[in-house]
């Protein structure tokens, strides 16, 4: 059974910076596409950035782009999400995912974490 466990949430200021990392364990990530959600109160659940298995190819929602960047450390059986540039509107609870990714419309994961808390203050 593939777990994942969120960190690096918290309260920041607007235009500040987080590193939220995911740690994967029960089986290697490497097989794995690996993505990022979020879901702020009152809304739904929102893609954010998914990474390929091969590393090659990343995806992100038109919101985040230039701001988020995805990466995964396969050693570590980590992937990072580095929250550039934070807007109030960002706040969420930010979920890992682990599945296929085949694009940005394009993916399907088995696994969740629990999220990790990102507050974004005016």
């Amino acid at each position: 059974q593939v777990q994942l466990v969120e960190s690096g949430g918290g309260l920041v200021q607007a235009g500040g910076s987080l590193r939220l990392s995911c740690a994967v364990s029960g089986r290697t990530m490497r097989g794995y596409g690996m993505g990022w959600f979020r879901q702020a109160p009152g809304k739904e659940r929102e893609f954010v950035a998914a990474i390929s298995t091969n590393d090659e190819n990343t995806y992100y929602a038109e919101s985040v782009k230039g701001r988020f960047t995805i990466s995964r450390d396969n050693a570590k059986n980590t992937v990072y999400l580095q929250v550039n540039s934070l807007k109030p509107e960002d706040t969420a609870v930010y979920y890992c995912a682990a599945g296929w990714v085949g694009g940005r419309f394009s993916y399907g994961m088995n696994y969740w974490g629990k999220g990790t808390l990102v507050t974004v203050s005016a």
